[in-house]
């Protein structure tokens, strides 16, 4: 009965390989991206690219267990998820207070630690914001969303940058 059990399991686990979700990254076009409509300094667009471009724009790199299901499935709907709150690569699609507004959010979610998620930084260490990193990246998006009252420092995102970079 045990061994008919196994094989059954077995069985299922291989079936369900079969079921495969839509993986591929749509096109991204430059001229709505993230990186050209923002002109995002490189340390903060280095921040953002480790820490949230997987999830949040058409550029994700997908891991080796993401084609494994059940796992496939839960990254799939993770990613399509997070394209659907907030894509990079469509960014400049929105109207100046749909930007502003998700701007303003994400500042939130990343203030509040809920951003990047602990499940994606437990596979994506690199992902994994410093203090620094988090003060630079929340004060950049506050000061772009109107919400605050100064842009991020150069010096802050310089310190920002070389620090994430030591962490690699």
């Amino acid at each position: 009965m045990k061994k008919i059990f196994w094989l059954a399991l077995l069985g299922a686990l291989l079936a369900i390989q079969l079921i495969r979700p839509d993986m591929t990254n749509p096109p991204v076009n430059q001229a709505q991206d993230f990186r050209q409509v923002m002109q995002t300094p490189a340390g903060v667009q280095s921040i953002l690219e480790a820490a949230c471009y997987d999830c949040h724009s058409n550029e994700t790199q997908y891991p080796w267990y993401s084609q494994v299901a059940p796992v496939s499935w839960w990254v799939a709907d993770h990613i399509n998820e997070g394209r659907e709150a907030l894509n990079f690569s469509t960014f400049g699609a929105l109207n100046a207070e749909d930007r502003a507004e998700a701007l303003e959010e994400s500042a939130e979610k990343v203030q509040e630690g809920e951003m990047p998620l602990d499940s994606y930084t437990w596979m994506h260490p690199e992902a994994k914001l410093s203090a620094a990193q988090r003060d630079v990246l929340i004060k950049w998006l506050n000061a772009n969303s109107g919400e605050g009252a100064e842009k991020g420092g150069e010096e802050a995102d310089t310190k920002a940058a070389a620090e994430h970079e030591e962490e690699d």
